[in-house]
């Protein structure tokens, strides 16, 4: 093979209107493309536990309010929709999975490179500009990735698959914040800011590193014909409404924004919560105790991958998804009492434990059924993640005037919204007919010939999943 045809083989256009193989993906063959694109769920866990600790770390070092150092949150989550509905969304659709995965790294190491003299300068407006060029390569990995996991295999597995990786991210969260509390604040200002310089360096070379093998390397271009084949398959019979009809997809993306912002609110306080509440608790042991609970977060999915081998995603996920309303409760009013201990950073650590799986799962559920939509869909329930951009600034402002307790009912009210999708997909019969009939789906699970009425059914997506690309 000469240069111009490898090059040409390494093109980032994939087919877009034709059922291919990935349609049928076995385990043994999703294997080695889940695996490389989990190594993104561990990128952005580390960011995102990196930038609860910066959080904190900045009200030090540059005396800033609770309120205001939540812009962190605000320009990293409000870059996310700009990704996941706009410029990501869009090459998603017109190239394809690995286009998104590479133009997401280089984003990604842009941002991080910004950063550099930002930090020097001190300048916290600058370090969130940064962030928003880092959120939207996140978000556009985020749009490609959660997908691309949860389709590309057995439908049966998409949430045990997703979850499974999406550990990986716990990981990444429990290492950041730990790494913060050694870097950050164990030192003084000057040498801690020189230390995050060096942090956002190594992280801009990795990336760039990450994005070279993934130009490199061969992941199969799952198309909107083949989820529309899928879809076909178990009669679900979803995806014959226009997008504007999908509701069951707006009511996973309003789910989303609420439960990401609940979960964004509480883990950029934890800290501040920990100070205020554990007697003689410096920052640097509040950071060692919230790596404590992004451990719990994490060990909660892999203990949810585990139990949805033998129960249902939907049920584990109402069930998980009560456990963080019914133990954010008395959190809040543990500090209002009097009451001074481990007790409220005791419950925070349930509600992480209960938090771990209902973010993936909502992306898996949201997604069941869309067929042809499947591309432009999941864009927006990754765009859901914008609520991490309003709810902790809400969570700052009700803690700087009522307490680190009272600001907890903020995150707590956009819980209960989100209890409203995990509700639906149990209790309301046209959810719950489209979720179980994509999860007793046998598709990837076994090799067959296909007959002719196969071969008809093919040809049919086919031309259903091109006029969807029209819409």
């Amino acid at each position: 093979m000469g240069f111009k045809e490898y090059l040409k083989s390494r093109s980032l256009k994939a087919p877009r209107g034709s059922v291919t193989k990935a349609a049928e993906l076995t385990v043994r063959e999703s294997i080695w493309p889940i695996s490389l694109v989990t190594v993104l769920f561990f990128l952005w866990g580390f960011s995102y536990g990196l930038l609860d600790t910066l959080n904190k770390h900045f009200q030090n070092t540059l005396n800033i309010t609770q309120a205001r150092s939540a812009g962190l949150q605000a320009a990293y989550f409000g870059a996310y929709p700009l990704a996941s509905i706009g410029h990501a969304a869009w090459i998603l659709r017109h190239y394809g999975y690995r286009a998104v995965f590479i133009w997401g790294l280089v984003l990604y190491a842009i941002g991080a490179l910004i950063s550099i003299p930002c930090i020097k300068a001190k300048s916290f407006g600058g370090f969130c500009a940064a962030i928003f060029i880092i959120g939207n390569g996140l978000g556009s990995l985020e749009t490609a990735a959660n997908p691309f996991i949860t389709v590309c295999g057995p439908p049966k597995y998409s949430e045990i698959r997703i979850n499974l990786s999406q550990a990986f991210n716990g990981i990444g969260t429990v290492i950041a914040p730990v790494l913060g509390s050694y870097v950050f604040f164990t030192f003084d200002d000057e040498a801690a800011l020189a230390n995050v310089q060096w942090v956002y360096l190594a992280i801009a070379v990795f990336v760039l590193i990450l994005a070279t093998l993934f130009f490199f390397s061969n992941i199969p271009e799952i198309t909107d014909a083949d989820m529309a084949f899928q879809a076909q398959e178990t009669h679900t019979d979803a995806d014959d409404k226009p997008f504007i009809k999908q509701y069951k997809l707006f009511h996973a993306a309003f789910a989303q924004a609420c439960y990401t912002g609940a979960q964004v609110a509480i883990a950029s306080f934890f800290i501040n919560y920990a100070v205020a509440t554990r007697p003689n608790t410096p920052n640097d042991v509040g950071s060692q105790l919230f790596a404590g609970a992004q451990a719990a977060f994490a060990v909660g999915r892999f203990v949810g991958v585990f139990v949805m081998k033998y129960v249902r995603p939907r049920l584990i996920f109402l069930g998980f998804l009560t456990g963080c309303i019914i133990f954010l409760i008395p959190a809040i009013a543990i500090p209002s009492s009097g009451l001074q201990g481990n007790a409220g950073v005791v419950m925070l650590y349930l509600v992480l434990f209960f938090e771990s799986i209902c973010f993936p799962t909502i992306v898996a559920l949201g997604m069941r059924g869309l067929g042809r939509h499947t591309k432009r869909g999941s864009g927006y329930i990754v765009g859901g993640v914008v609520g991490g951009a309003f709810v902790p600034p809400l969570t700052g402002l009700a803690a700087d005037r009522h307490g680190n307790g009272i600001g907890m009912v903020v995150p707590l009210f956009f819980l209960v919204a989100a209890w409203s999708y995990s509700y639906a997909v149990n209790f309301v019969a046209n959810y719950v007919k489209v979720v179980d009939a994509l999860g007793d789906a046998d598709i990837g699970l076994q090799h067959g010939e296909v007959d002719e009425n196969g071969s008809k059914s093919r040809a049919s997506v086919e031309e259903k999943a091109a006029v969807g690309h029209v819409q």
